[in-house]
């Protein structure tokens, strides 16, 4: 009997570990997957790349393929991800922005006053990247007096604008007057995108 249960554990034992292993190797097939997707994002072109194809699919997700449009090229060659196109003729352009390497690093770091130094990095990463965006608002051509910044990523969102809360514990009160009071850049994020774009169809 003893022998009998002994092979009967044995086998259930061996059926057990056959799975697992089936398991363990669907695991490694999603870490092969996720370790190129951090490849992807390692690359500011590619990682720019699904910025746009983000923006696109938020985009097309609420309004009409007629309703706005993609690499948008202005009068001077100049060409910003996206418009939407308003009433009148008159343009919101959207650029999206995916500033990665400091915030990584920032997030990564222990020492204190090393953290001190990256978040003056990423301060002035952003500060460039609301220059970059606010070069796009021409009234000119059609333009709205503003334009928004799309960030695809939540986290980095959330980090950038909610006042010493966050990974980063970085203040952002200042980069918030600084891209709308100067530069007139209203920074968004995938979810705050679509209230910001709703209050801008309701205004005008």
């Amino acid at each position: 009997k003893q022998f009998t249960e002994s092979g009967k554990i044995i086998a259930d034992v061996s059926t057990r570990l056959t799975k697992l292993d089936e398991t363990n190797k669907r695991v490694v097939d999603v870490a092969d997957e996720l370790k190129m997707l951090q490849n992807v994002l390692q690359n500011p072109k590619q990682r720019g790349g699904l910025g746009e194809y983000y923006l696109d699919t938020v985009l097309g997700n609420v309004l009409p393929p007629g309703g706005y449009q993609l690499q948008y090229k202005f009068d001077d060659g100049e060409t910003v991800d996206a418009v939407i196109k308003l009433d009148k003729n008159r343009l919101l352009p959207i650029d999206s922005k995916f500033s990665l390497e400091n915030y990584n690093r920032l997030v990564e770091e222990k020492d204190k006053s090393k953290r001190e130094a990256l978040a003056k990095l990423f301060k002035s990463d952003l500060k460039n990247r609301i220059d970059e965006t606010s070069k796009y608002i021409r009234p000119a051509e059609n333009t709205l007096d503003y334009a928004f910044m799309f960030i695809p990523s939540e986290a980095i969102y959330y980090d950038l604008l909610v006042n010493q809360v966050g990974t980063t514990n970085t203040s952002a009160r200042d980069l918030i007057e600084y891209d709308f009071r100067d530069k007139k850049v209203i920074i968004v994020s995938p979810t705050t995108l679509l209230a910001y774009l709703q209050t801008v169809i309701q205004g005008l």
